[in-house]
């Protein structure tokens, strides 16, 4: 996932309380976080009492450094080997001036050890610098359990859910997606707000299918990158008795949109993939989009800019390839178990056995370019995001379930999906007024993304929980 992650580390101290477990617990984490590939900054044992934070003069020291720090900083770990002072702990981030995802830690007691000098009260201390950052209006993260031991498994779960949410807030605000052409005229379910995204960080740039038809035809053949584009096609898929001119045409726009995204920093495109294309164009974009979500600059159909940034806060989570498939059909007489399907551009990553050929629809029979195949079976993360104009915010919902191995003898790229309490999600889906496009991944990331929406982008977020009477929601604040 590149480089590696850094957190910035507030190890909480409380005078009056063990002095010893501060030392102890400091040094733990430093080294279980090295262990996990995370760099860490934090106050050396010098620039305060045990490199911890508690007094005022500490937490301006801290905040000193994290401000030098400030752009590599992704999240702030806050810990608790003992009580803490909820005071110094809110001071650092404020003064820092950092807006990052904070997660608040604390240390467990031990039954049998509760003298005074192995006695931590993180327990309470916890609760306090919690409300110290609700004060002073910082969202936060919180364990799953209430105190974690450093030395498990659970912690470092914890730890890597945490730092797959920085992951997607750093790429969500500031993000820049672009949108090529309209959406079909009659799928009004994508239509979308690019002011509410804006309010969030998300920047969206557009050019018209006209403009791009114009650059394809402009592009000579002479041009080294075509020929480049045209043997990774034959490389990706293998093409059989396709004619040479549809090929070309796709390298071509595959050249194009490479340009007009990197011209503009767009970290991935809504394509207005039909049927203009295949009329206008001679062919289907499906394979370009397909190798383009490959290698991770996601591509979404039908220019649906909303299902587009679905796909990518899934792919920062995991930081493997999104795809975006419809709602599609039942599944014999399973309410757990669907179809997922689109007409077919899903990434190598999930069908590795891709066909190449045409389209199935019988007004686009010459237009070859689209992929056939099922996706191999495992698991999945799910998640869909909306505009909402008549409220005026973004919404969203995350959730997670597998991909089968049942047969399905059907065109287009497509996979049968078992989500525990389908219908209720369905219910949900169908009443809060959710566009029917679907984005899913194959890492297990919807803690972390329904964190990132709904605790640090305001987003909120309903994440489907097939073991319980009910989903859970999240807001601005968890």
């Amino acid at each position: 996932m590149g480089e590696r992650p850094v957190l910035g580390l507030i190890v909480g101290n409380r005078g009056g309380f063990p002095q010893a477990p501060v030392a102890e617990g400091r040094r733990l984490l430093l080294d279980r976080l090295e262990g996990m590939g995370i760099d860490v900054i934090v106050l050396e044992e010098g620039a305060s009492h045990l490199g911890a934070v508690e007094t005022w003069q500490d937490a301006q020291a801290c905040a000193r450094l994290f401000r030098e720090q400030a752009t590599r900083i992704d999240g702030i770990l806050i810990s608790l080997p003992n009580f803490g002072d909820e005071q110094g702990v809110a001071d650092s981030i404020r003064l820092s001036g950092l807006q990052v995802p904070l997660l608040v830690h604390a240390f467990p007691d031990t039954v049998g050890s509760m003298g005074f000098e192995a006695r931590r009260d993180s327990f309470c201390g916890k609760i306090s610098v919690c409300n110290n950052l609700t004060q002073y209006g910082y969202p936060f993260s919180l364990t799953e359990a209430h105190t974690l031991d450093p030395a498990g498994a659970v912690f470092e779960a914890e730890i890597r859910r945490f730092v797959a949410a920085c992951r997607v807030v750093r790429g969500m605000r500031g993000a820049r997606l672009g949108v090529v052409g309209t959406r079909p005229n009659a799928f009004k379910t994508v239509r979308f707000s690019e002011k509410l995204l804006e309010a969030s960080g998300v920047s969206v740039s557009v050019i018209d299918l006209s403009d791009v038809l114009g650059r394809v035809e402009r592009l000579a053949m002479s041009d080294a990158r075509v020929g480049q584009k045209l043997e990774e096609i034959r490389s990706y898929v293998t093409v059989g008795n396709a004619p040479e001119e549809p090929l070309v045409r796709m390298s071509r726009l595959s050249v194009v949109l490479g340009d007009w995204m990197e011209q503009n920093g767009l970290r991935g495109a809504a394509i207005q993939c039909w049927d203009s294309m295949q009329h206008n164009f001679g062919f289907s974009a499906c394979t370009v989009m397909s190798m383009m979500t490959n290698n991770l600059l996601p591509a979404a159909c039908e220019a649906d800019a909303t299902g587009l940034v679905a796909m990518y806060a899934l792919q920062l989570a995991s930081g493997q390839a999104s795809t975006l498939a419809d709602w599609n059909n039942n599944f014999g007489d399973d309410p757990d178990k669907c179809v997922f399907f689109h007409c077919g551009y899903w990434a190598k990553s999930f069908v590795p056995e891709l066909e190449f050929g045409k389209h199935a629809s019988p007004a686009l029979v010459d237009s070859w370019g689209t992929l056939h195949g099922q996706a191999a079976a495992g698991p999945i993360s799910f998640a869909r995001v909306t505009t909402d104009d008549r409220r005026g915010e973004v919404r969203a919902y995350v959730g997670e379930g597998r991909m089968t191995a049942d047969p399905l003898d059907t065109y287009g790229t497509r996979a049968v999906i078992e989500i525990p309490g389908l219908p209720r999600l369905l219910r949900h889906i169908c009443r809060s007024g959710f566009e029917h496009h679907v984005a899913m991944n194959p890492g297990l990331v919807a803690d972390a993304v329904e964190d990132a929406f709904g605790t640090y982008l305001g987003w909120p977020t309903y994440h489907h929980d097939g073991a319980g009477l009910a989903g859970r929601s999240a807001g601005s604040v968890r």
